[in-house]
């Protein structure tokens, strides 16, 4: 049994092996996210830009707009906290982002300010953005897998603990 989380991680790989287009950003959290995983294997496709969502968010816009594939993660609450940036760099210039927000929900040990309990409502708020709550690992493979195919902004919300 792994981790949704760690499914994300392990399934990034295999999409970056079959589209160069792809590209990785992350907010300072690449363990915790398991973005590591893409950063080790396409260093050369993976961007830190260090505890700056809002920054993130233009980078992975600017970078769509130009026919990249960014997908960007950080801990959900972090990452739609900057849903202005969103609406307006993302949203409103329908640029194919993959946001995942990770720690989704409760999660008990890294405590309340990581848990994600108001990202659904937030996004789904923002017009023209796909919402999706992976349940499984195998699942949460087929929905990444999905968001890299289409042209539209995603949402994807990842939890971090295992889910038997």
């Amino acid at each position: 049994m792994i981790s949704i989380r760690e499914a994300f991680g392990r399934s990034l790989v295999e999409l970056g092996h079959k589209d160069e287009r792809i590209v990785v950003i992350s907010c300072d959290l690449k363990n915790a996210t398991k973005t590591s995983y893409f950063f080790e294997s396409f260093p050369d496709r993976s961007f830190e830009v260090g505890i700056a969502e809002a920054n993130a968010i233009g980078i992975a816009a600017g970078l769509s707009l130009s026919g990249f594939k960014p997908i960007i993660s950080s801990f959900g609450s972090f990452l739609t906290g900057k849903n202005l940036e969103i609406r307006v760099s993302v949203a409103y210039n329908e640029a194919p982002v993959i946001l995942v927000g990770t720690h989704g929900g409760l999660i008990g040990p890294d405590g309340a300010t990581q848990s994600s309990i108001q990202d659904i409502s937030v996004m789904r708020s923002i017009p023209k953005i796909k919402v999706f709550q992976p349940s499984t690992p195998i699942m949460t493979q087929k929905i990444l897998r999905y968001s890299t195919l289409i042209d539209d902004p995603v949402y994807i919300r990842i939890s971090r603990n295992e889910v038997p």
